[in-house]
């Protein structure tokens, strides 16, 4: 059974983990931020949080191990992925790993509490008829092979095809937060 209104917060950004923990304490919740997997693997051995938040990009690790773990864990509990490099790649991933939504940066209280209300997808969403972009294609490509190669900039640049400075400035132009 979890701890109905406790909340950890896995990022490894300390101010926006602060931010973020003294806004959901305003709000009711107990929160505990946790900074990497270990820490997070620590805390499901003594607590069981009902929600988290996860930041997908964690000091050049993935934060979907993170997102496994507490999923494993519980697989009731409310997980929002909350990252700054978005991509349908890792959106589906995180989906399929046990996240209830996935939300870019910057999301705010309102919008991460909201999302933790999503448990079901939304039938009457718009379809857009508009087509892909060919830059849209290669960032969502890019964020892929990312992803497969557990934020490794100079084996997904290998990948590529591309210099790794190349892929350094695609990622730094690009880049959501």
């Amino acid at each position: 059974m979890s701890d109905e209104r406790l909340l950890v917060v896995v990022d490894d950004d300390e101010s926006f983990a602060r931010t973020l923990k003294r806004s959901f304490e305003r709000r009711g919740y107990e929160v505990v931020v946790a900074p990497a997997l270990p820490d997070v693997k620590a805390l499901l051995e003594e607590r069981t949080p009902g929600f988290a938040v996860v930041d997908l990009k964690l000091a050049g690790a993935s934060g979907l191990a993170c997102l496994d773990a507490l999923h494993a864990h519980d697989p009731d509990m409310l997980i929002v992925v909350l990252t700054g490099f978005a991509s349908i790649a890792t959106a589906v991933e995180s989906i399929k790993l046990g996240a209830c939504h996935y939300l870019a940066k910057p999301a705010n209280t309102d919008d991460i509490e909201a999302a933790f209300s999503k448990r079901t997808g939304d039938a009457a969403v718009p379809v857009g008829d508009r087509a892909t972009s060919i830059k849209t294609l290669e960032w969502e490509r890019i964020h892929e092979v990312l992803a497969e190669t557990g934020f490794n900039i100079s084996e997904t640049a290998r990948r590529l095809g591309m210099h790794r400075r190349t892929l350094a400035r695609k990622l730094e132009k690009r880049q959501v937060t």
